[in-house]
């Protein structure tokens, strides 16, 4: 992800999370990490047919890996393009040698805790109202070994690529 991927990654971001979207200065802040001294972020984007149609990044702190995003535009629902999205973050999160990988999910979530079961992560407590305004709760979820998980091969998508 680039500062120009900005944009069209908040259009999706509004559409997919209306009620508790990130702002253009999280992004930013995000990025800026990501170009630091010690490189503690990564964050890709997906595009097909020439628009971005998803997006993911990793914050790492002490050889934890911690999911900030991920999305998929729903027209890309069901096409496995969350689970590369997945898949390259957990690469990364190898890459940082991080010994786990956490993520917040909502609890009404179901699809994503789904996708995230399969490669591996499992609940193991719940935020009360950690998503804001709606005061839903999130299910925090672990994968305890990313290097593992990153050596699974998984389904590639047609007409779809991704780049940091």
């Amino acid at each position: 992800m680039r500062w120009w991927d900005i944009d069209p990654v908040l259009e999706l971001e509004k559409e997919l999370f209306p009620e508790d979207a990130w702002s253009r200065g999280m992004f930013w802040s995000e990025l800026a990490h990501a170009r630091g001294g010690g490189i503690t972020r990564h964050y890709v984007v997906a595009e097909a047919d020439k628009r971005l149609v998803g997006y993911a990044g990793l914050a790492v702190f002490d050889r934890t890996g911690d999911v900030q995003t991920i999305a998929t535009a729903r027209d890309h629902w069901g096409t496995g393009l969350g689970a590369r999205l997945l898949t390259d973050l957990i690469t990364a999160a190898t890459a940082f040698e991080c010994r786990e990988v956490l993520l917040e999910v909502r609890v009404d979530n179901t699809r994503a805790q789904r996708l995230y079961e399969r490669f591996g992560f499992e609940p193991i407590s719940v935020r009360r109202g950690y998503y804001q305004p709606g005061n839903v709760d999130a299910l925090v979820m672990r994968l305890t070994d990313p290097a593992v998980t990153a050596t699974t091969p998984v389904t590639s998508v047609q007409g779809t690529k991704t780049h940091g």
